[in-house]
C-alpha cells in the first residue's frame, strides 16, 4: 500500500504525539526514583501533577488522532491534516511541559489546552459535515 500524503501526515502527528507520552513517562519515572514511589503518587505534589498531565493527554490525544486518520482516509487534503495536526501537537507539548514543571505560567496550560481543543472541535465538525454531505447529497 502506498499511503497518501494526508495519511502520511496523520502518521507523522501520531508519532510526534507519542513523544509527549514519552516526555511524561520520563518525568514520572524520574520523580518515582527520587521519591521512592513505585505505585500511585504517595502524595508527592509534583508526581500528582505529572500523573494528572499524563491522564489529561491520555483523555484527549487519542480521540484527535483517530479523527485525524479518519479524515485522511476519507480524502482530506494533506494541507488540512497539517493545519490541524501541527498546532495540536505543538500546543499539547506545551501543555505537557506545563505539567512537568514544578511552577509554570498559566498561559502554557491555557493555550496548551485551548488550541488543541479548537483543533479537535474543527476536525469533529469537518467529519460531521463530511458524513452528512456524503449521506444526503
Amino acid at each position: 500500500m502506498n499511503p497518501t500524503p494526508a495519511l502520511a501526515a496523520a502518521g507523522l502527528y501520531a508519532a510526534l504525539a507519542s513523544f509527549i507520552f514519552i516526555q511524561f513517562a520520563g518525568a514520572a519515572g524520574k520523580l518515582r526514583r527520587a521519591h521512592k514511589v513505585w505505585i500511585g503518587d504517595a502524595g508527592v505534589p509534583q508526581l500528582i501533577r505529572v500523573l494528572r498531565g499524563t491522564a489529561n493527554a491520555t483523555e484527549n490525544i487519542p480521540v484527535f488522532l483517530v479523527m485525524l486518520v479518519a479524515a485522511a482516509l476519507l480524502g482530506a487534503p494533506a494541507a488540512a491534516i497539517h493545519v490541524l495536526g501541527l498546532p495540536f501537537v505543538v500546543f499539547r507539548a506545551i501543555h505537557a511541559w506545563h505539567f512537568i514543571q514544578e511552577d509554570a505560567p498559566g498561559w502554557q496550560r491555557a493555550l496548551g489546552y485551548g488550541i488543541p481543543l479548537l483543533c479537535t472541535v474543527l476536525l469533529a465538525l469537518g467529519l460531521v459535515g463530511h458524513a452528512l454531505w456524503t449521506m444526503f447529497f
